[in-house]
């Protein structure tokens, strides 16, 4: 196990690296620092026709940051289409602390009482760094990244990393861009003040961003 300590994650994130285990199980954390970064931009989050339907609907009740404990375990667990995750013990532990340090943040949808998808991240300064989401309903995890956009962008913040492009996350939007130019955007955001906004009620925002994003068919 390394001596890996919250404070030391929060300084690679300030220079623009993150942690990984090559498995659930696998106790070896290391930093990634890829040269193409994924970035979701907020200005230009794409939302289909399908998921604004799925939204507006409100099938889900949200919260945030009321079970962040529950969301990494979500996000941990093991599935059919995914064994395994690059979550490990250490990093268990060291976003639940980030948490407790008011850093780590969850967005969570719960249906008849139970938590049924969701997302977490780190906020720092107008930066947010998406780390994992998972769903056990359809499209849970789909509707609290349209929070999420909604809340950041309430917010004021102006980074949503994504750290890699996957065919899930470009139909949002997400593209890659060069490391320098990450590090630049993410310097500027840095040095913004922003505070997430984990208030339970974030509708009035979510309309906004739903009558101002991009359509996909």
């Amino acid at each position: 196990m390394s001596e890996l300590r919250p404070e030391l994650l929060l300084q690679a994130y300030a220079i623009g690296v993150f942690p990984m285990a090559e498995g659930r199980n696998d106790n070896r954390t290391f930093f990634v620092d890829p040269e193409n970064r994924g970035v979701l931009p907020l200005d230009g989050f794409h939302i289909s026709r399908s998921l604004r339907k799925e939204t507006k609907r409100r099938r889900f009740e949200i919260r945030c940051d009321t079970d962040f404990r529950g969301v990494l375990e979500g996000c941990a667990e093991s599935r059919a289409e995914r064994p395994d995750t690059w979550i490990n013990e250490e990093i268990f532990k060291l976003y639940m602390s980030l948490h407790e340090m008011g850093y780590g943040h969850s967005v969570e949808c719960w249906q008849d009482g139970r938590l049924v998808g969701g997302l977490y991240g780190v906020a720092l300064g107008a930066a947010f760094f998406g780390e994992s989401m998972f769903s056990r309903r359809p499209n849970a995890s789909k509707v609290a990244l349209v929070h999420l956009v909604a809340r950041l962008k309430a917010s004021g913040f102006t980074l949503l990393d994504s750290q890699f492009i996957t065919d899930h996350l470009v139909q949002f939007g997400a593209i890659e861009i060069p490391r320098q130019d990450y590090r630049d955007k993410l310097a500027e955001a840095l040095r913004i003040p922003a505070e997430f906004y984990s208030a339970p009620d974030d509708w009035p925002f979510v309309e906004a961003l739903l009558q101002s994003s991009s359509q996909t068919s």
